[in-house]
């Protein structure tokens, strides 16, 4: 029989030590970790204090979001779709074998129309939520459970689930609340068109309760803290509005709880998607490994209460179940700082916690209003999402929330459900919006035409600021830099990475070596031609709600400045491209939820349609990624697809830096390194050749350049084996800062110096060679001299003509969005040195057309 230590965190708190940390409590000061670790120790009549401190920002809250004496609960069902799970928590009865479902006479998934009865009583019932319960992954554990799901044509549990949701909104209007439990990035994506949000409880960070044999967590993978973080943060960068909490009593100590809730306050903080804070006490149960550890203790659940509210402050929720206290206990609760009872149901029981009847809605009322709180229903999306709208709700479910709310984004207790189909954008492309982009500056140093969402849609800055460390340069000696440059120069293959570090921070006359030596690898790689392309760079939207923070370039839909192109301009631009004699259109835009499902590939089909021979160059990764997941197609069936289409090549952008510690400060909602990888090596393995990139110069340090550039490598390698196609080249971005909301924000620095694009370009050639031979320079943002230094580094190509490019436009750049044959070729003539138009798999073009 399992038993847990009950929470301890060494010697009790000093007298002095409470009063301390009360006073700056009541006085308003923000608690630091220490500060909330002794606060939860509070008893007697430090405890009252602590609840009245509590209370006083919970009303400030509520008295700012104009809601004061509110306290809400959502109206539900609770659908448990299947008790199997992946994990062995030691105080959960929810969780069954299949043979304990047998003997139970049960199958192992609800079917769809047992989850459609249940809704449908519930929708009758005024209930608005279909909580969907379920173990993690139980496939991974159950083969029983493969097998059901392969027989009803689902490859993962997670499929099924977001089959469920849309026939729950199809079919009754009710809005679906989905507990998968861990999923990764991409499975979050297909998640939020079909759940207005999404939930996962931390429970703790206790590290602790996960590794130690007879801990509560202990047998059970998806309960590690990094890995439910991972989530968490996430469900932020995809603006998802999400429920998490903590699980008071399970062995955890003081110190745990404090960092389980400054760990979701930084994530709160960053991405403003936690909507509420659940504070579970824990409650034994028979026939548990747990069942004879006391419950939370009543003190101690209302310490933890209160200093959750304290260290989450007066905009989150706080919900507290009210089913798991005595009805005596609520109104304490509610002194404590909480302001929302959560999910209460009139129709099914609380299948995690069957031994703990919900509490009647007229007797909820009542308790709360002897607190001198009103009852009031929400949705299961809290209004300051709600009412929002996008970015936080996807177009396909934003209909169903608005059907069911107030203006005010709380629920219309008038509104029963109503089926509503659950479709993907009306397929008619229409061009909207202007094209002018031009860009000015206000006097306060924001762009005058910035998103309408600034606000809401980067997260805290001052968060950002608090995360970004720029770390310096390596410790070296002057004979470490000379056998660096050795080993650059006689076998660049050999370079340790300790080794391209130290060369990444080169300067002075280790500068001018490296850039020696890079020249000289080009040389004898490529030799002397200057290459360039004649293409024209097509953005068909600037709508896009992913919120890259360095991106000037992305605009909501009703923004002045959004546009995006119909297909029939999409052909008009691919004829006059070709009229001219482009042999390449790049084609990439934003990511925009209103878009058709098909939207890439009916760009492809247009591209083709308008003119069969142009080379078309298409969709980042990034963009890959939200085809792949709108259609519901794997990756690789969605890159054939597009090849299929028209697809000729990929651009290998949305690389930024690959790591992800930068690129989560620099970009928010991106995909993580992982998914890029996946992407652009699925690609050559299908036949599709791609460009690789690098931005760099903002929030990154030379380090992580010469990571990035290993990395390349490594799968250039992996391609090369695979024997399929491969980066056609390595395109360096130095980061154009000007109207960059991060650099706006003091976050980034502002771009790259002369000294650091000198060493990505040379560092590229030399840590790429015998991998990508080509390694292009940007003139757009580096203007011609620029770009003569680059090819006088390791350089050998100068892009495209262009024809039109608003991204660095958009982002500040000086440098115009067009030059001719006859400019591209002057910048080479000026070096002495031929030039040579090619096609974008660097052959020579033959024929003008």
């Amino acid at each position: 029989m399992t038993q847990t230590p009950t929470p301890s965190s060494g010697p009790a708190p000093t007298e002095a030590a409470l009063r301390r940390a009360l006073r700056r409590a009541s006085d308003g000061v923000t608690l630091d970790q220490a500060e909330a670790e002794v606060l939860l120790q509070a008893h007697g009549e430090h405890l009252d204090r602590l609840l009245h401190a509590a209370g006083a920002v919970r009303d400030a809250g509520l008295a700012s979001a104009g809601r004061e004496g509110i306290v809400t609960y959502s109206r539900k069902v609770f659908v448990p779709v299947t008790h199997l799970c992946n994990d062995r928590c030691h105080y959960c009865t929810f969780v069954k074998t299949p043979k304990q479902l047998e003997r139970e006479g049960k199958s192992l998934y609800l079917s769809p129309d047992d989850v459609l009865r249940v809704a449908r009583q519930g929708a009758a019932l005024g209930c608005k939520e279909v909580l969907f319960t379920l173990g993690d992954r139980p496939e991974d554990r159950w083969p029983e459970a493969r097998e059901w799901l392969e027989e009803a044509g689902y490859s993962s549990t997670l499929g099924y689930i977001r089959a469920l949701a849309v026939q729950v909104l199809e079919v009754t209007g009710m809005l679906p609340h989905l507990n998968p439990g861990v999923m990764s990035w991409q499975d979050l994506g297909r998640v939020k068109p079909v759940s207005p949000s999404v939930g996962m409880m931390l429970e703790t960070t206790s590290r602790h309760l996960y590794e130690t044999p007879g801990q509560a967590h202990y047998g059970s993978p998806d309960k590690d803290p990094q890995v439910r973080l991972r989530v968490i943060e996430d469900a932020g960068r995809h603006n998802i509005p999400f429920t998490t909490g903590l699980l008071i009593g399970i062995g955890e100590s003081f110190a745990d709880r404090a960092e389980s809730l400054f760990a979701l306050r930084r994530l709160a903080r960053e991405y403003g998607h936690i909507q509420e804070v659940i504070i579970q006490n824990f409650r034994a149960k028979p026939k548990t490994a747990m069942r004879s550890v006391a419950d939370a203790e009543e003190d101690e659940y209302l310490a933890a209460v209160a200093v959750a509210r304290l260290v989450m402050g007066p905009r989150m929720r706080i919900q507290v179940p009210p089913n798991l206290s005595e009805p005596e206990q609520l109104g304490r609760l509610l002194q404590a700082g909480a302001d929302d009872w959560g999910g209460v149901s009139p129709l099914t029981p609380d299948h995690v916690n069957p031994e703990r009847p919900w509490p009647h809605l007229d007797d909820l009322a009542k308790y709360s209003a002897d607190a001198g709180f009103e009852l009031t229903e929400r949705l299961t999306v809290h209004p300051e999402y709600a009412a929002v709208g996008e970015p936080w709700l996807d177009p396909r479910v934003y209909g169903h929330v608005k059907a069911l709310m107030r203006e005010d984004g709380l629920a219309n207790p008038a509104a029963l459900p109503t089926g509503m189909p659950w479709q993907e954008p009306d397929p008619e492309w229409g061009s909207s919006g202007r094209i002018d982009l031009n860009v000015t500056i206000d006097t306060t140093g924001r762009t005058s035409d910035r998103r309408s969402d600034f606000d809401d849609v980067y997260g805290d800055w001052q968060a950002l600021r608090e995360k970004a460390v720029h770390t310096g340069a390596p410790e070296r000696l002057d004979g470490d830099i000379v056998k660096a440059l050795s080993v650059a120069e006689s076998d660049p293959q050999a370079l340790a990475e300790d080794q391209s570090v130290l060369l990444a921070y080169a300067e002075g006359d280790a500068l001018k070596q490296l850039a020696r030596i890079a020249d000289d690898l080009r040389r004898e790689t490529v030799g002397d031609d200057v290459t360039y392309i004649v293409n024209r760079n097509i953005n068909f939207t600037n709508v896009c709600y992913t919120g890259c923070r360095f991106c000037a370039f992305a605009q909501r839909r009703n923004d002045d400045d959004a546009f995006t192109l119909s297909l029939d301009e999409v052909k008009s631009r691919v004829r006059e491209a070709w009229s001219v004699g482009a042999t390449e259109v790049c084609m990439q835009g934003g990511i925009d939820p209103h878009l058709p499902a098909t939207a890439y590939f009916d760009i492809a089909r247009a591209v083709k349609e308008a003119v069969p021979q142009m080379h078309m160059h298409a969709f980042s990764p990034m963009e890959v990624i939200n085809g792949s997941t709108r259609t519901g197609l794997p990756i690789r069936e969605w890159l054939e697809q597009a090849k299929e289409a028209g697809v000729d090549s990929m651009p290998g952008t949305a690389a930024e830096i690959l790591d992800d510690d930068v690129r989560w400060i620099l970009t928010k909602g991106k995909l993580p390194t992982a998914s890029w990888i996946e992407c652009v090596t699925t690609a050559h393995q299908v036949g599709l050749p791609t460009s690789s990139t690098m931005m760099y110069g903002h929030v990154d340090n030379p380090s992580h350049w010469a990571r990035h550039l290993r990395l390349l490598a490594q799968l250039q390698e992996q391609s090369m084996e695979y024997g399929a196609a491969r980066f056609t080249e390595f395109v360096a971005l130095p980061f154009v800062h000007q109207n960059a909301p991060i650099y706006l924000a003091g976050v980034a620095r502002p771009g790259p110096t002369m000294r650091d694009n000198l060493v990505v370009h040379a560092l590229a050639r030399i840590l790429l060679h015998g991998r990508i031979d080509n390694i292009q320079t940007s003139w757009v943002k580096l203007g011609v001299d620029g770009t003569r230094a680059m090819l006088q580094a390791g350089a050998n190509d100068v892009g495209g003509t262009l024809m039109e490019e608003t991204i660095s436009r958009m982002a500040g750049s000086q440098y115009g969005s067009l030059k001719t044959r006859e400019e591209l070729e002057e910048i080479s003539e000026h070096l002495d040195r031929p030039a040579r138009q090619r096609n974008t798999l660097y052959e020579e073009v033959e024929l003008q057309h």
